[in-house]
């Protein structure tokens, strides 16, 4: 694979990685850590292959507002799950055409056999990010005895066409969070480390997958809602998330997204499977493990910085929602 960065006038990054191609069909994990400093910001990247896949996570963070275009061309057909862990931005599509968003704790699946295009990323945000990447030949093994949607989306990369699984990234899971803390985190070797990893990569496949006719059942379910009144709701669940420290009431919210309270409680309920305040409580209390899984903040410290009004308080709602209290989950 090459990968080529243009960042300025006459500066560009290249960047020729045969690590995946010359790893990927081993029996044994073959690990790699690089660190990039550029002249607008730092990047850190951590790959690993084996047997028919390849991992790759990482975090950037940009010192500079620049629009960064990419070239990732010469690299044999992968199938790729992509995980936002935190930060935001966007990737436009030269090659196939169309616009990939990216946010916070959410993800999606796509097949794109050769990228040349642009991205922005938001300055002074910490941008990172989780891979897993299938060679496709085991992608569609696997997808064989999968769901339906997985199944359809299987059918769509054998006949070579550039596709999503959801045409909307959807909101990563605890259980999705989890076994990708437990794939960075792995602490054996040799064999056992394989089938680790293995069995990891393949429980976020169907993790994805599931969540995808979760949905899918959903969207079906939403049909009568109007195209107006949807986008009041995504609206509002996004100056919701954006206010959460001191978020605004029902009434309030409603009349900011010019819809009314019953459509937007109807609404919510309907898109999201929860009442607007749940969705909230369930956003910060996702951001806050993700804080504790950092480990360099205090049990109060978060507490405080996400509103709760005494650690108690936090604690008994961090462990309704995850069944741990706090101090677990950094064990």
């Amino acid at each position: 694979m090459q990968i080529s960065i243009n960042y300025g006038a006459g500066e560009r990054f290249v960047m020729s990685d045969h690590f995946y191609r010359d790893n990927i069909g081993r029996p044994l994990v073959t690990e790699k850590r690089d660190i990039f400093s550029f002249p607008f910001g730092d990047a850190e990247l951590v790959r690993l292959a084996f047997a028919g896949v390849y991992i790759v996570y990482g975090d950037m963070q940009l010192y500079e507002s620049r629009r960064l275009q990419f070239e990732m061309t010469d690299h044999d057909d992968l199938v790729e799950m992509h995980f936002t862990l935190s930060g935001s931005g966007s990737m436009s599509d030269d090659i196939y055409g169309g616009q990939y968003h990216f946010k916070e704790n959410e993800h999606n699946m796509h097949y794109m056999p050769r990228f040349i295009g642009t991205g922005d990323y938001q300055l002074h945000q910490r941008y990172k990010f989780f891979e897993v990447h299938f060679a496709t030949p085991f992608f569609l093994e696997l997808a064989q005895s999968g769901s339906p949607g997985l199944r359809k989306f299987a059918e769509l990369i054998g006949s070579g066409k550039v596709t999503v699984l959801s045409q909307q990234n959807l909101p990563m899971s605890f259980a999705m969070h989890q076994c990708i803390y437990d794939i960075m985190n792995c602490g054996v070797e040799g064999g056992l480390k394989l089938l680790f990893l293995q069995s990891k990569c393949v429980e976020l496949l169907a993790l994805q997958a599931q969540m995808y006719e979760e949905a899918a059942s959903k969207s079906s379910r939403c049909l009568s809602t109007s195209g107006h009144d949807k986008e009041s709701i995504l609206y509002a669940k996004e100056y919701l998330i954006q206010h959460a420290l001191q978020p605004p009431s029902l009434t309030e919210l409603a009349k900011l997204a010019g819809i009314n309270e019953f459509k937007l409680k109807q609404g919510f309920k309907q898109v999201f499977n929860n009442t607007v305040f749940g969705y909230l409580s369930d956003y910060k209390l996702n951001q806050a493990r993700e804080l504790l899984l950092r480990g360099d903040t205090a049990i109060k410290e978060v507490a405080d910085n996400l509103g709760y009004s005494s650690v108690q308080h936090f604690s008994n709602a961090f462990r309704k929602k995850f069944g741990v209290p706090p101090g677990k989950v950094r064990k």
